[in-house]
């Protein structure tokens, strides 16, 4: 069974500027509710105000939410910021959340959005406008739900927004692998970064992947993860400059999940980047990935659950 977050709201209408496109949310969900695999959709609440406000600039969270949003902001984000965009944010927010919540009750769920791992604490950047990875894992701890999270982001972006938000912090640990000559051109200092050459393929990017996950799942002990399951690390993706396979991120996607989950360890996964001009092949890409991962997830107990 996967459990999935999904809100009509994570299908904003296309703003007038800018080149995001929205349209592979929908179709993400198409893919899934086509597969015939089992699937259970929960809808988020629009994330509270306050738990923005104690990870983002307050002054910039009132920004978003009268799209009021300075335009050197929106040029950084990539679209305009409007009263669609800022409902749509709170519910992606919202739904990392849930999906950890999920997680920590059936071993995996995933969040169809989100994974905005470039917003930093007073503007949006790269397609990014709240980081959903940061403020799901201060409220999380905040609220005693967990008090050790690892993020793991595997985009092929370095996840810089997310290692800003959490620097010094010795409750999250950030572990990024990432296309290095890729965006950002400068780079923040995660708590653990990979950067990988182009072209990396499936095994040298497994490799790495293996020299790195299983050793801080048991040094820096979390006891839950949250993973940006980005499928731009792709061969055909638009925006990357890695050489995965489909093979690649699917064994990619289900090494994570095993690895947590056969150390009784909740992970909940957000949807993260893909890019190119066919955005049904994207979609599909995405659904895939949450596919294998319930099906990896399913090989263990969620009565193991270490909470």
């Amino acid at each position: 069974m996967l459990h999935v977050v999904h809100h009509a709201d994570y299908m904003a209408p296309r703003p007038t500027r800018g080149t995001f496109k929205f349209d592979k949310y929908y179709l993400v969900m198409e893919a899934l509710r086509a597969s015939g695999q089992p699937i259970t959709e929960h809808a988020p609440e629009p994330c509270p105000r306050e738990w923005l406000e104690a990870v983002h600039d307050p002054e910039y969270v009132e920004q978003v939410f009268t799209s009021t949003v300075p335009p050197d902001k929106e040029r950084r984000i990539g679209f305009p910021v409007t009263p669609h965009i800022a409902a749509r944010v709170r519910h992606t927010n919202g739904g990392t959340w849930l999906a950890a919540k999920l997680a920590q009750r059936h071993g995996y769920a995933a969040n169809s959005a989100a994974g905005s791992h470039h917003a930093l604490a007073d503007t949006g950047a790269g397609y990014c406008v709240f980081n959903d990875l940061a403020v799901a894992a201060n409220r999380l701890i905040a609220q005693g739900d967990a008090h050790r999270i690892l993020i793991v982001d595997l985009d092929v972006h370095q996840g810089d927004g997310t290692a800003s938000l959490t620097a010094g912090r010795t409750d999250i640990f950030t572990l990024s692998l990432h296309a290095e000559k890729n965006f950002p051109a400068r780079k923040a200092r995660s708590s653990r970064d990979v950067g990988l050459p182009d072209g990396t393929d499936d095994d040298g990017f497994m490799a790495e992947l293996d020299r790195h996950l299983p050793e801080l799942l048991d040094t820096f002990a979390p006891d839950m993860v949250l993973y940006q399951a980005g499928v731009d690390p792709h061969v055909d993706d638009k925006l990357g400059r890695l050489a995965l396979s489909d093979a690649g991120l699917i064994a990619r996607d289900r090494f994570v999940i095993s690895q947590v989950r056969r150390r009784g360890l909740p992970v909940a996964s957000a949807l993260g980047g893909g890019y190119g001009a066919d955005q049904r092949q994207v979609a599909d890409r995405h659904a895939a990935s949450m596919l294998a991962m319930a099906a990896e997830n399913s090989l263990y107990s969620s009565e193991s659950l270490s909470l």
